[in-house]
């Protein structure tokens, strides 16, 4: 088959990915998909990344060889979505790509370009905000509460509390529209900002034009002593923590696994930027300190030792699904792992348990020490010997 692209597709409104395919951003996006993908030699899922090469172009559809998993196609309105994408590969190219659906009406693997360089775009987001990158960009709009700016082709929010002090609206009665005249003023003009904050399901991102590093920074840290307990205020979130600022020119990283017992989804729901909170130092390692809030917290496992041990029989909460099984709580911050072996099948497994529902499950392996719990689950329909 030869390569034949239909140039009468419908204009794509996202011609944002015409201006982001130079060459070293190219090479950035397959640096980061190679580790993706030796991360994993397992069958594709719904929403993962995956990697083939091009083995026809046709009219309105794309052939992705994806082995040993089988054939992935781009068709339909994915097609017209990565259509500027499209122009610029050719048959025997490596692709990457999103999959969408597993096995469409003709076997084939449904994938995304269009999603897949977006995922890339904001795990490159998430990487500046813990790098700390500062970036030019032209102020587009104005608004009362601060400015827009555009970045890869997403439209960011710059709170007019993120401003420095040079550009910050100096209005004394805080009048609404004399603030929002001020912010115009600064339209068009180029300012340096990071990115502090990054939603990819709600397609935001948050600015700061406040500079995160301080030239005596180390003299700053050297102020600080393991196992102290601070106050510091929130200045950004992300997917896997919590960025808390000390001191002007110092922050630290709360890492997900260090805000509650509990499991923790998402810290974006549980803070806002501002936000003041006490932690503790966990660790000072090469310029950097690790922060935590649970560990201000009572650890449930030290009485959970005193109440449970292997073979009893508990209640449960179904707390969340991941490809090993289910977790269920059975009280605050402590929860054990149902294996998927015991239903043979991802299907059944979710057929016998619903999230959000109590069930009983007899204790396999209990470790107050590691933290450690694993669950069976005892079936009501199912007989005792």
């Amino acid at each position: 088959m030869t390569k034949k692209i239909d140039e009468e597709v419908l204009v794509d409104d996202t011609a944002s990915y015409e201006a982001v395919q130079d060459e070293p951003e190219k090479a950035l996006e397959e640096s980061r998909m190679d580790k993706v993908l030796s991360e994993s030699k397992n069958p594709p899922s719904v929403d993962d990344v995956i990697e083939g090469t091009v083995l026809a172009i046709e009219k309105a559809k794309v052939f992705i060889d994806i082995p040993p998993f089988g054939t992935g196609i781009i068709y339909g309105r994915e097609y017209i979505n990565a259509r500027d994408i499209i122009k610029k590969i050719n048959i025997g190219d490596t692709v990457a790509g999103k999959v969408i659906s597993l096995d469409n009406k003709d076997g084939y693997i449904e994938i995304s370009l269009k999603e897949a360089r977006q995922a890339l775009i904001w795990s490159e987001a998430e990487a500046a905000i813990a790098e700390k990158k500062i970036f030019e960009l032209s102020i587009q709009e104005a608004n009362k509460g601060g400015l827009m700016l555009s970045w890869q082709g997403i439209t960011g929010f710059l709170p007019a509390s993120q401003l420095k002090t040079e550009h910050y609206p100096r209005v004394t009665d805080g009048d609404k529209d004399r603030i929002l005249e001020e912010l115009k003023k600064l339209v068009g003009q180029k300012i340096s900002v990071a990115i502090i904050g990054a939603s990819p399901k709600e397609g935001k991102l948050i600015f700061s034009e406040k500079n995160p590093e301080q030239k005596n920074k180390e003299y700053i840290i050297d102020k600080y002593v393991l196992g102290d307990t601070v106050m510091g205020e929130v200045t950004g979130m992300v997917d896997f923590g919590v960025f808390i600022k000390l001191e002007e020119g110092l922050e630290g990283l709360v890492h997900i696994s260090e805000i509650d017992w509990a499991l923790v989804e998402n810290p974006k729901l549980m803070f806002h930027i501002g936000e003041k909170v006490k932690v503790k130092i966990i660790e000072i390692k090469d310029g950097k300190i690790s922060l935590s809030i649970k560990a201000l917290k009572e650890n449930p496992w030290n009485d959970a030792e005193k109440k449970y041990k292997k073979d009893d029989v508990v209640e449960g909460v179904i707390i969340k699904f991941n490809k090993h099984g289910a977790l269920a709580s059975i009280e605050e911050g402590i929860a054990g792992l149902v294996h998927i072996s015991e239903f043979g099948s991802d299907e059944k497994l979710h057929d016998s348990l619903e999230l959000g529902k109590s069930y009983k499950f007899k204790i396999t392996t209990f470790d107050a020490k590691e933290q450690k719990m694993t669950l069976s689950f005892v079936d009501p329909n199912k007989k005792s010997e």
